[in-house]
């Protein structure tokens, strides 16, 4: 089978095509053959070494596809089933196999290309303002790179729960996308703590979702209103450099928090749970895919200079 691997840390040429024997289901797993994979920046942090892992490895951690083979033990699935997973590092190929609690079932009404577009960042997007700051109606809520994948559905979810949504993009075009998924005002980088300070008739944000990371810290602090919470939620322009937890006192009591789909869904019931609900999400058009390229698998290393330099808006899909 076709498939991507990794042999040695560094940039999106390290993304080596080879074949690869088909995987056979071993006890508790599912072999799935993947229609659509989806790219998330944790691939990059794996690939150029952010991450440990073990090389060579097959990167990618997102896919909807089709089961083919079930292995000894596993319950409640069957050729043909139609299935989604996140967090199985090894998705860069025509076949993965996935443990079977990390399965779950995709809906007719949902086809598998949008499956793949939205599982790992509309989960992420639920626990985000579902549990890790429970957004409530007339919050002010600030998205950075809200544009991206996972910022247009932190911009949908939190204005569908009541929020005032302020998003954050680099251009003029990703903030009207950020516009178009709902946010009520959409704003460049630049000196956004005092506007959001300005919007907000001086209190700040509820909640700052930041995926930017080192880039954007600092303005997010400032952007928040006493007791309120940073939540960091991706490092695209790199690590936070370590905090001084003084700065929580002095900045207003602040809540600052590192949260992992992990933590927030920890187990078969709670993942099948949260999922039903981002596909439900979907169905009811609250949640509307966005994908802004699609490439076939064997252009994955395109597809992350792409993603690395922010020229994507909306989910980046790889074709096997």
């Amino acid at each position: 089978m076709r498939a991507l691997q990794v042999f040695r840390p560094g940039g999106p040429e390290t993304l080596t095509v080879t074949d690869l024997p088909r995987p056979e289901p071993a006890p508790g797993h599912v072999v799935v053959r993947n229609e659509a994979v989806g790219l998330n920046f944790i691939d990059v942090y794996f690939r150029d070494g952010t991450y440990p892992a073990d090389y060579p490895f097959v990167p990618g951690q997102e896919a909807a596809g089709t089961v083919t083979a079930v292995g000894e033990g596993v319950t409640g699935l069957a050729p043909g089933d139609r299935v989604a997973y996140a967090t199985q590092l090894g998705a860069y190929a025509e076949y993965t196999a996935v443990p079977g609690h990390k399965l779950v079932p995709v809906p007719g009404e949902i086809a598998l290309t949008d499956a793949a577009a939205v599982l790992l960042q509309g989960l992420a997007a639920h626990y985000l303002t579902s549990t890790t700051h429970p957004v409530a109606p007339g919050e002010t809520v600030v998205v950075t790179a809200a544009a991206g994948g996972l910022g247009q559905l932190l911009v949908r979810l939190a204005a569908h729960r009541g929020a005032r949504v302020v998003a954050l993009a680099s251009t003029k075009e990703k903030r009207a996308a950020a516009l178009a998924a709902g946010a009520d005002q959409a704003l460049p980088y630049e000196d956004f703590a005092a506007a959001v300070r300005e919007l907000t008739d001086g209190q700040g944000a509820h909640v700052v979702y930041d995926s930017v990371g080192a880039a954007t810290f600092e303005e997010s602090v400032r952007a928040l209103r006493r007791r309120g919470m940073l939540a960091v939620c991706g490092l695209s322009s790199g690590p936070v450099p370590p905090v001084d937890v003084e700065l929580l006192r002095t900045a207003g009591s602040l809540y600052l928090t590192r949260p992992t789909l992990a933590d927030h869904v920890p187990d078969r019931a709670s993942l099948r749970a949260a999922a039903a609900e981002v596909f439900a999400r979907v169905a009811d058009g609250t949640v509307r895919p966005a994908v802004g390229e699609r490439l076939p698998l064997t252009e994955a290393a395109r597809a992350h200079t792409l993603l690395e330099s922010r020229a994507t808006t909306g989910k980046v899909l790889l074709i096997p």
